[in-house]
């Protein structure tokens, strides 16, 4: 993973699912450390020379068609876009495998 991050011939997109992922979950005060990370989200992501990646009508519409039998909303979200976008997901996450996207970590 650490690999694949640090090849420049690589793309690395950053969802906007991530942002707000994070967003909610600092307000719920389940990620209190993250406040300086979303107030400085845009210059961190710029700063790697990463890219940002909208969650666009495409990836609703497939983050909508999974099973409901797996709640969490922002899973859906990445691993509609990790499948549409053709990328890897980077997540620790075993639950990811179950969508069919390729997992690296």
């Amino acid at each position: 993973m650490r690999e694949a991050i640090a090849d420049e011939r690589n793309r690395i997109l950053v969802s906007a699912a991530s942002a707000w992922e994070m967003a909610t979950k600092h307000r719920q005060g389940k990620l209190v450390q993250a406040a300086e990370a979303l107030f400085r989200f845009n210059e961190l992501v710029a700063a790697d020379g990463f890219e940002h990646l909208p969650v666009s009508y495409l990836h609703a519409i497939k983050a909508g068609s999974y099973p409901s039998e797996h709640r969490d909303p922002f899973d859906w979200k990445l691993a509609a876009q990790s499948g549409l976008e053709a990328a890897a997901l980077v997540t620790c996450g075993p639950v990811f495998r179950g969508f069919g996207v390729e997992v690296l970590w």
